[in-house]
């Protein structure tokens, strides 16, 4: 299984429109973030967590020409406002899969309409099979897939697990039930928005308690803000197994 982080930045990316702080104007590409999502592949599969505002942009820039679906994670606008920018493959495959939660389905309906349309459809409008998430496991193709309800502040968020590989962003609290489902990893991704408290984001000191806790191989945190500080500076004092994601970084489990 092979794992792209397309983009490990918070809603605003970095650098953030007219920021003068310092991490926003380093040259490091490291330093650079799209808006969080990640791309797994195995064997002819490819599927895309979450597709925010720079959805396009990451598809050209790994030259990506089918995926097989789109996993949501929740509906804010850095993790779904995209999805129309599947209309090139949508041309090309048929109906693009879509897998979210039925709240999430709601809101993108809501927000593209379009899409859903069932009379007079616009012609160059994109079209989605859509496969509601109630929490329980599923397939892709003949892969296990089980969801991992977290909670960004009070909205619940599917983070979730495919092997020994579990993907949670916008995360505030994990429950122990739910912290059992993601046990035994040999990867674990988790956001970390900065190092002061925030109300809806774990910082980084409570991302590092969870990790401690679940005792995974490797772990990476992304949905980073230009507030955690600059990537060397940061990943330089982080436990030996933990890791900054950034942009375009790709693992192997």
């Amino acid at each position: 299984m092979k794992i792209t982080f397309l983009g490990t930045g918070t809603s605003q990316g970095i650098p953030v429109i007219g920021s003068d702080h310092p991490v926003c104007l380093s040259n490091n590409p490291k330093d650079k973030r799209l808006r969080v999502s990640v791309m797994i592949e195995w064997g002819e599969n490819r599927y895309i967590i979450d597709c925010g505002p720079d959805f396009r942009q990451q598809m050209l820039a790994h030259q990506v020409s089918k995926i097989n679906g789109i996993l949501f994670t929740h509906e804010h606008n850095d993790h779904i406002i995209g999805l129309d920018d599947v209309r090139p493959f949508y041309f090309r495959q048929g109906k693009i899969s879509v897998y979210a939660h039925p709240r999430v389905v709601s809101a993108l309906k809501k927000r593209f309409d379009y899409v859903f349309e069932e009379k007079n459809k616009y012609p160059g409008a994109p079209e989605v099979d859509v496969i509601e998430l109630n929490g329980e496991p599923f397939k892709l193709d003949q892969l296990e897939v089980t969801p991992v309800n977290v909670l960004h502040n009070k909205l619940q968020v599917f983070g979730f697990r495919l092997k020994d590989f579990a993907y949670i962003t916008d995360a505030k609290t994990i429950s122990a039930e739910e912290k059992n489902k993601i046990k035994g990893l040999k990867v674990l991704v988790i956001n970390a928005l900065r190092k002061e408290p925030h109300h809806s984001h774990l910082n980084l000191e409570e991302a590092l308690a969870i990790i401690k806790e679940l005792q995974p191989e490797k772990a990476y945190l992304t949905h980073i803000s230009h507030l955690l500080g600059f990537h060397e500076e940061v990943e330089a004092e982080l436990p030996e197994n933990v890791f900054l994601a950034y942009d375009n970084l790709k693992i192997e489990i």
